[in-house]
């Protein structure tokens, strides 16, 4: 039987912390490990030529509610990441597009704005390959967007099934025991595995 990947795979890193803790290291480590495993994630997903690739790297509540020292560290993950990305030369060899999506231009210091602003600038005519990180966001805004969109435009209603849906409508969840810094590219491959076998019913 052929085994068939996800087009689009969205991956919450959970469990950071909670790594860190295990190990009676400070929380803030878990996600510098985090970072290095989210690079082998990545790798991978180039080699099984995934198109969509969204990763969720924090949301507002994770960058204005937690102590200021993890979340200064949390920003320096963030400007590791970003800076490798502008020295990555398979970013130009796979036409990586990469986004940023969340409120991260009312949070984050400027350093890290301007970071991001070359990071897309950079990217921005790839299409091959489409890498989307999520900074503090929070999905409710997304919808305070869509409905604002819709009363501007005066778009009128729509009957069709799905209405108003989150991105996640219809999609396959898997949730794994296995903390993010440990996360492998062995584990990923066991998730794509795993919805590869499955029977989509796609609500019916």
């Amino acid at each position: 039987m052929k085994e068939i990947f996800p087009k689009h795979i969205a991956l919450i890193p959970d469990g950071n912390r909670r790594w860190a803790k295990r190990r009676k290291l400070p929380p803030w480590l878990g996600h510098q490990e985090g970072l290095k495993a989210l690079e082998k994630i990545l790798e991978k997903a180039l080699e099984l030529k995934v198109p969509y690739f969204t990763f969720w790297g924090s949301s507002w509540d994770n960058l204005t509610k937690r102590p200021k020292r993890e979340v200064n560290f949390l920003i320096k993950v963030y400007n590791q990441g970003l800076k490798k990305i502008l020295k990555e030369k398979r970013v130009h060899q796979h036409k990586v597009r990469v986004r940023i999506i969340g409120r991260w231009s009312k949070i984050l210091p400027s350093n890290t704005k301007k970071l991001i602003k070359e990071v897309t600038k950079l990217t921005k005519n790839y299409q091959k390959h489409h890498l989307t990180f999520l900074l503090a966001y929070d999905g409710r805004d997304e919808m305070i967007d869509c409905i604002k969109n819709i009363i501007k435009k005066r778009i009128p209603p729509q009957n069709s099934a799905g209405f108003m849906m989150w991105e996640t409508a219809y999609s396959q969840w898997y949730f794994t025991k296995t903390l993010f810094p440990d996360f492998s590219p062995q584990e990923f491959i066991k998730a794509l595995k795993s919805y590869s076998q499955r029977e989509r019913r796609l609500g019916a």
